[in-house]
Formats: C-alpha cells, sequence, structure tokens
C-alpha cells in the first residue's frame, strides 16, 4: 500500500513538472507587434509625434542621411529638451548612456545636411547641460570632424 502511495505522489511530482514546464516555455506576449524604433512623421509638418520623443526615435531621425537641415535641428532640440542631462560619471569613466550622445555627435559631424550652426549649438547646449562630460563631448566633435575627410 505504501509503494503505491509513493508511486502516485510521483506521477503527480512530474504531471506538475510537466505543466511547469509547459509553462515556462509558453510565450503569452507572441502575437503583440513589437513597437519599432522607426519614428512616426507626418508629412504635413514634417516632425515626429509627440508621442514618440525617445531618444532612439529622435536619434533614429539623425541616422537618417535623408534628413532636412529642419529635421535635423528639431531632433537636436528635443534630444536637448527631453533627454539633455547626462548620467553623473562613476569616477573618471563616462556613463554608459553617454554612448548614444557620442553617436549623435559622431553621426551629426558626418550627416550630408549638417551645418557648422547645427554641430556648433548642439555641441555647446550639450556641454552646457553636461559640464562633467565637457572633454568627452569636444573629443566626440573632433571625432566626427577628422572622419569626414574634408
Amino acid at each position: 500500500m505504501e509503494t503505491e502511495l509513493i508511486v502516485k505522489f510521483i506521477m503527480g511530482l512530474v504531471a506538475l513538472l510537466s505543466l511547469l514546464v509547459f509553462l515556462l516555455f509558453l510565450e503569452p506576449n507572441k502575437d503583440k507587434k513589437k513597437p519599432d524604433d522607426a519614428p512616426k512623421v507626418s508629412k504635413d509638418t514634417n516632425k515626429v509625434d509627440k508621442e514618440d520623443m525617445s531618444l532612439g526615435a529622435l536619434v533614429s531621425i539623425i541616422k537618417n542621411k535623408k534628413s532636412d537641415a529642419s529635421r535635423l535641428s528639431y531632433a537636436l532640440d528635443m534630444i536637448l529638451k527631453y533627454h539633455g542631462m547626462v548620467h553623473r560619471k562613476m569616477g573618471l569613466r563616462a556613463h554608459r548612456d553617454f554612448e548614444t550622445y557620442e553617436e549623435v555627435l559622431f553621426i551629426l559631424c558626418r550627416h550630408p545636411n549638417a551645418n557648422k550652426d547645427l554641430i556648433i549649438n548642439f555641441d555647446r547646449e550639450l556641454a552646457r547641460l553636461n559640464p562633467d562630460y565637457k572633454q568627452e563631448i569636444n573629443d566626440a566633435v573632433t571625432k566626427g570632424l577628422n572622419s569626414r575627410g574634408i
């Protein structure tokens, strides 16, 4: 009688374990769409929708080689307005989020529709908002301008 009870108990545990393993691999969000990083641009205003002011969406405008100077200016202004402050430095090292701003500066310097006013204004405002990162910002601009091959 005891062995029969032990066998039933083990079979119940195996059934429970198989149910839990099945639930582990079940993906409930499989049918939902993943949000795109591409910004939603209306053709009339040529600007990003107000609800999509994420840093990734604004960076994608700057990465787009077809963006004109007004769209670049708008994206840079929104980056400064909503994402201008970078986390404090961790000792001597820059915060890992600063890599995004270095990338923006580098891409901006290489962008075919970027002019000196856009680059200088963004450089100055970013350095004003983040005085700890002034040297890193200058280095990123220098690398971007040197990579232009002009």
